[in-house]
């Protein structure tokens, strides 16, 4: 250990935004972080720059050139090194005191409880498309009392949504099972995270968003913002201070078009403007198909 390293020091700036007694609490609060790539990683970072002292990661990845646009530790120097390894080395350079419980080989349906053990906050960062995965454990966060926070990033801003103990559950919300195909689902995921959908009068090449072959356009503005939002009220979420906004309500922030919308959608996805939106959605992308 870095002998020049004192917690204390290293955080102090943070006082004022929070107090002496919150940040010795942060020190003891375990994040758990599902995926170390765009998201991911930034909420790592962001969180350990805020001095939480304990994380559960996961990724099974490694970093690639298309990488290179969004994601934090996407450089020349780790080009085809696993994220997860990349990551831990970057947080761990900001506080060497770190405790970290790693999954190398990513999240299975039989390692979550063990992921989530003594876990505080949950921040999904999973793959848009990993939705089974993605299902069971806000599943298991629902049943295991933990907060949980989605921030997706769309366009140039992000849109966040939080599950809370008590609350309307990730299941009751989404409606999955109201809908058929894997294509339908990802669709219901989509409108559900954004209801407001207000990036998409500035999408220039409409073919670039395409669900039935995994294709998605990304911005390293849309990350930095999705970190914030999402670490900015998952900090309340761990010091039991602030208003949350948590399902049905949501909060899509866009820089580009310089708006700030609230979502309330009673029912989740079953709402009527949901339904709306997803006929809609659907008949687009059926049509990119085509």
């Amino acid at each position: 250990m870095n002998t020049a390293f004192r917690y204390e020091e290293a955080f102090s700036r943070n006082i004022g935004w929070v107090t002496e007694e919150e940040q010795q609490l942060l020190r003891r609060k375990r994040v758990a972080i599902g995926g170390m790539g765009g998201v991911g990683g930034n909420h790592l970072i962001t969180m350990a720059r805020l001095g939480v002292g304990r994380f559960s990661l996961s990724d099974l990845d490694v970093f690639e050139v298309a990488n290179f646009n969004r994601q934090f530790g996407a450089t020349m120097e780790h080009l085809n090194e696993p994220k997860l390894r990349v990551m831990e080395e970057a947080a761990r350079d900001i506080n060497p005191e770190l405790d970290i419980r790693s999954l190398p080989d990513g999240l299975t349906l039989e390692n979550i409880d063990a992921f989530l053990e003594g876990v505080d906050l949950y921040m999904d960062s999973l793959d848009m498309f990993a939705l089974d995965i993605r299902r069971r454990v806000f599943q298991r966060c629902h049943d295991m009392g933990i907060p949980a926070i989605t921030a997706a990033p769309m366009g140039m801003g992000t849109s966040m949504l939080a599950f809370v103990p008590g609350g309307m559950s990730f299941e009751e919300y989404f409606r999955f099972d109201d809908v058929e195909t894997f294509e339908e689902k990802i669709i219901q995921f989509v409108i559900g995270v954004s209801p407001s959908m207000i990036q998409r009068d500035y999408l220039v090449e409409k073919g670039s968003v395409n669900f039935f072959r995994k294709k998605l356009p990304s911005t390293a503005m849309a990350i930095d913002l999705a970190a914030g939002v999402a670490c900015s009220n998952g900090l309340k979420l761990l010091l039991g201070r602030g208003d949350t906004l948590c399902a049905p309500r949501g909060l899509h922030f866009d820089a580009y078009r310089n708006r700030l919308v609230k979502t309330w959608r009673p029912w989740g996805n079953r709402n009527p403007l949901q339904r709306y939106m997803f006929l809609r959605v659907r008949g687009l992308l059926l049509g990119l198909e085509g």
